[in-house]
């Protein structure tokens, strides 16, 4: 998917599920001191380096990711919404050596970027003496894309390209569905808090949401198209086309939470 897709689709995601994104935001700022340092781990778009540092206006937040471009687009959105002077951005893949972060951090966010890790047990450590003594991570992942399509034929094709989606992730050694609160235990965290978040968004919805069903359906096409179905790919093609109309879309999804606090 092209950067500016997959920028958008981040964005779309913060919007839409606005409410869920805010109690974890209040959550996760509940555990700060005063002018905390917080490190969000694999950035991305933003979404959560820009929800901390307006949530505590005295807080500097240094923003991680190894995309160039996603992290532009980072700093143009930390210039809008007037925090540029509380953010930096830093490139580094999280896989190989982690640069120097300066003094430690206060709180480490680590928003759907821990599956993606090649080695989690290497990047926990490296997490662990990041953090000052007593501080927390947060750990926020999620079981799969959104499902949108209430039809029959709409839920039977979300079906099929979430199985493969499954098989796919399976092959490539990513590590979803994992019991982050064991890995913390292992890793010398104290587990301080787990919630899992179930979403359902019945019409009327957010403004956008047609527009983040389209982005979606247009990732797991341009991800799938080799391994679905000639007649499944076309079925998503049409639906790239025709969802932003529809009215009767739903958004669901479901998201998992973890605390863990340095001793």
């Amino acid at each position: 998917m092209p950067h500016d897709h997959m920028a958008e689709m981040l964005d779309l995601d913060a919007d839409v599920l606005h409410d869920f994104h805010r109690d974890v935001i209040n959550w996760a700022g509940s555990l700060a001191p005063d002018r905390p340092r917080i490190v969000d781990l694999g950035a991305g778009s933003g979404t959560g380096t820009l929800a901390l540092a307006r949530h505590l206006p005295d807080a500097r937040v240094t923003a991680l990711d190894k995309d160039e471009d996603l992290l532009e687009h980072l700093r143009e959105r930390a210039v809008a919404a007037g925090v540029a002077d509380r953010v930096r951005t830093v490139r580094a893949d999280l896989d190989l050596a982690w640069p120097d972060l300066g003094a430690p951090a206060d709180l480490v966010w680590a928003s759907a970027s821990m599956h993606h890790l090649a080695d989690p047990a290497r990047t926990l450590a490296e997490v662990r003496t990041a953090l000052r003594a007593g501080g927390f991570l947060v750990i926020v992942e999620l079981d799969s894309f959104p499902r949108f399509l209430p039809d029959p034929a709409g839920a039977a094709l979300e079906d099929r390209f979430h199985a493969e989606l499954a098989r796919m992730r399976h092959e490539h050694g990513m590590h979803m569905g994992e019991d982050w609160g064991v890995r913390l235990t292992a890793a010398g965290f104290e587990v301080k808090g787990e919630r899992r978040f179930d979403i359902e968004l019945r019409p009327p919805l957010p403004p956008r949401a047609a527009r983040y069903a389209q982005v979606s359906l247009q990732r797991v096409r341009h991800g799938l198209a080799d391994r679905l179905s000639s007649d499944d790919v076309a079925a998503l093609d049409a639906l790239a086309t025709t969802v932003g109309d529809r009215d009767d879309l739903v958004v669901r999804a479901t998201r998992s939470v973890w605390i863990g606090r340095r001793p």
